[in-house]
């Protein structure tokens, strides 16, 4: 089944546990994010310790359903955080990186896994139930090239489901909570904090994060303008990472105090929607949608 969904004449490369389509381009994001999520200790500290929590299981089956018999597609899969946290036994279950190493790891838990930029996937369109991008669309030069590329895939009456990108509001930090934010990278380094524990995984960590810093992010906005013109219905829910299916009915729940003292710092009401860490985008395709092209 999976050969049905490729593009007509594509042919991909069988390179160990994964398929190779190729990359048009090598940018720094590219190249950070293989580094990095290449990183066999790395990628598996991400598998083991990030969206494994009951929260994101909860917000995630309550936004797409359960993934059994579905076709899914995930894009900028790491090392298969998604399926691990969701389970669930998809009709076939494609996830697309850059990272060789998170390939083999997201194989091993059962995707069809392509190395491939998720700008150009080598799918045909219209072949998804779900389109899932969790953590990844700041990791993208272009985020709104990626949004349409998943939005390509998604047949109608099927769901697009994003999570886990910084919104811009909560993000914009001013003033001294801007001085805050640069300090933090050498106190994550002295106590060896989460993904900070040398200056090589701290660095190349960075790096990746291409849109996830102040006056950077994501936007209600962004999704709907770029979505609801490719035959979407588009809803959009902020969130404190710690809160489950209630997400979708309008709850963000609690934040860490760090971040409640930088929007308080930055002039901003800390308990807003707007002052909420990430969004959550859920968008279903009408089945009279537009037919989209694939990427050029």
């Amino acid at each position: 089944m999976f050969r049905d969904i490729l593009l007509p004449n594509v042919t991909l490369k069988a390179s160990g546990a994964y398929f190779e389509s190729g990359l048009r381009s090598k940018t720094d994001a590219i190249t950070a994010n293989a580094t990095y999520f290449g990183n066999a200790q790395w990628a598996q500290e991400y598998l083991d310790f990030c969206h494994r929590d009951a929260y994101f299981r909860s917000r995630w089956l309550a936004a797409a359903g359960d993934w059994t018999n579905k076709v899914v597609i995930d894009l900028g899969c790491g090392p298969g955080n998604i399926f691990a946290t969701l389970g669930g036994k998809p009709r076939l279950l494609v996830g697309v990186d850059v990272a060789p190493g998170s390939l083999e790891l997201a194989a091993k838990l059962g995707y069809t896994a392509v190395l491939a930029d998720a700008a150009y996937t080598p799918f045909r369109s219209h072949v998804a139930d779900i389109v899932a991008i969790n953590a990844s669309l700041h990791h993208c030069d272009d985020m709104a090239k990626v949004l349409r590329e998943g939005a390509r895939l998604v047949k109608p009456h099927g769901v697009l489901v994003t999570d886990h990108d910084p919104q811009l509001s909560a993000w914009d930090y001013k003033g001294i909570a801007k001085l805050m934010w640069d300090a933090r990278l050498w106190v994550y380094r002295a106590i060896r904090h989460g993904f900070h524990k040398t200056g090589s995984q701290q660095s190349w960590g960075l790096k990746t994060e291409v849109h996830h810093r102040p006056g950077d992010g994501v936007t209600k906005e962004f999704f709907q303008s770029t979505l609801e013109p490719l035959g979407f219905d588009v809803r959009v829910y902020p969130h404190n990472h710690q809160i489950g299916a209630e997400a979708l009915s309008g709850v963000v729940g609690p934040a860490q105090w760090k971040y409640r003292l930088g929007n308080v710092l930055s002039g901003r009401r800390p308990y807003a929607a707007t002052s909420a860490l990430s969004l959550m985008c859920v968008a279903k395709r009408r089945g009279d949608a537009p037919a989209a092209p694939a990427a050029e």
